[in-house]
């Protein structure tokens, strides 16, 4: 089949490539010049030298095998590319949570149970609380939020631990995450096996860390990416589809996978003329959040490890900071991250300055970039109700905002792009 895919972010880069895999003519759009979509490459300049940074400070965890797999698949060097932490989850005076390098589950009942800073009632209620996790088999009423999964846990476990496992998985706030999609990341990542709560921290940027390996794949397998290149307008045809992009009025194909964002993608749908009336409701109704990421820069400036959460509120908002100096950019160079965000750039520079200063004792940083994706996430709310792949006959779509297990994340953004590309073959 000849088969358009309309984005090149994680979970398009995935679809053309398996499409490629099964015996299809895969054509990959992508407005942009380059590839990632919503975990990308952005250039910028730190003390006269060009640097690569993200559009988003984005973390790997052990439990993403697809993602994994198509990066080995792909030719991508994980080892060198991902530097492997057992999790963590301490802040700048040494309190809270790592794990041991144990079988699961047992390497999370030992960090809970070694928690620096936390009193044994602070653990206890921890443990108490996964264990009713584990009894109900990770299951949960549909309405139920995070918060409503924790009653019982102390105010330390929960601003200490969960909090910042929830925006940092979810990118939604806790009161008004969805319970049922948290326990299945618990689950994956803490209970269902060894490894599979390890932090994995990218020495590339994001665009190097798969998207740039795909592109590479798909132009060696004779399908050269069109990069720059909006599709404009797609109809069905008797054949399959016409699209029209800003570059050419008239290209046929057997089958289309959106990948792009659903905002885009629910545009060439309606435009279209096909029937997806519960589809487009679906897609359009999606509520956001917002992710930024705020680069400071000190020539001196130094963690004593990659990543550290941070004590976050309305006036200190980032909840974790990353020094891109360990983690193969230039030294003095941090990130720190403000999940589910609010304000403008310039406010959340400012208060990210001064949580440095508050937090860290770190006063001579100066600002090297702050970027604030408005629509970074849906918002993962208790019984969302997300967009199916299939649309119509010959038309699918994949994203992380497509119906499945896992929030906004990498994973489900690759698992959503192999799921439509194994599913060209049924749009018949």
């Amino acid at each position: 089949m000849r088969v358009a895919v309309i984005g090149a972010g994680w979970a398009g880069c995935a679809a053309a490539v398996e499409a490629t895999r099964l015996g299809h003519q895969a054509t990959l759009f992508e407005s942009a010049r380059t590839a990632g979509g919503r975990a990308r490459r952005v250039m910028a300049t730190v003390a006269g030298q060009p640097v690569a940074l993200d559009n988003g400070q984005h973390i790997l965890i052990g439990a993403y095998a697809e993602s994994l797999r198509l990066m080995r698949d792909l030719g991508v060097d994980v080892e060198a590319s991902l530097l492997r932490l057992p999790l963590t989850m301490q802040f700048p005076d040494g309190s809270g949570l790592k794990l041991p390098q144990w079988p699961a589950p047992l390497d999370a009942f030992a960090g809970i149970l070694g928690a620096r800073g936390w009193s044994w009632a602070d653990r206890l209620s921890l443990l108490k609380v996964a264990l009713g996790w584990q009894l109900r088999r990770f299951q949960c009423d549909a309405a139920q939020s995070v918060t409503d999964l924790c009653q019982g846990l102390t105010a330390t476990a929960m601003a200490a631990l969960i909090e910042p496992l929830c925006v940092s998985a979810l990118n939604t706030p806790p009161e008004r995450a969805s319970g049922q999609v948290f326990l299945r990341v618990m689950h994956d990542a803490l209970f269902a096996q060894s490894g599979g709560s390890n932090l994995l921290l990218p020495r590339a940027d994001l665009s190097a860390l798969l998207p740039d390996a795909a592109l590479a794949w798909l132009s060696a397998q004779g399908s050269a990416p069109q990069l720059g290149v909006r599709v404009q307008a797609m109809a069905p045809t008797n054949a399959g589809w016409r699209l029209s992009t800003d570059s050419d009025a008239d290209l046929a194909f057997d089958a289309v996978v959106l990948a792009c964002a659903p905002k885009e993608a629910a545009r060439l749908v309606a435009g279209s003329g096909v029937a997806a009336d519960a589809w487009l409701m679906q897609a359009s109704g999606l509520r956001h959040e917002a992710l930024s990421t705020v680069y400071l820069h000190a020539p001196q400036a130094r963690l004593h490890q990659p990543m550290l959460a941070l004590r976050a509120n309305a006036a200190e908002p980032a909840q974790f900071i990353f020094d891109r100096g360990l983690l193969g950019g230039p030294a003095g160079l941090l990130a720190f991250v403000i999940s589910a965000s609010t304000g403008d750039s310039a406010t959340l520079t400012q208060q990210v300055l001064a949580q440095a200063k508050g937090q860290l004792g770190l006063t001579d940083l100066q600002p090297v970039q702050t970027i604030v994706e408005k629509r970074a996430t849906f918002a993962c709310s208790p019984g969302l109700q997300r967009p199916l792949a299939h649309i119509a006959p010959g038309l699918l779509a994949c994203g992380d905002y497509i119906d499945g297990p896992y929030p906004a994340t990498l994973e489900g953004a690759i698992r959503s792009g192999l799921q439509a590309a194994r599913g060209l073959h049924q749009t018949d």
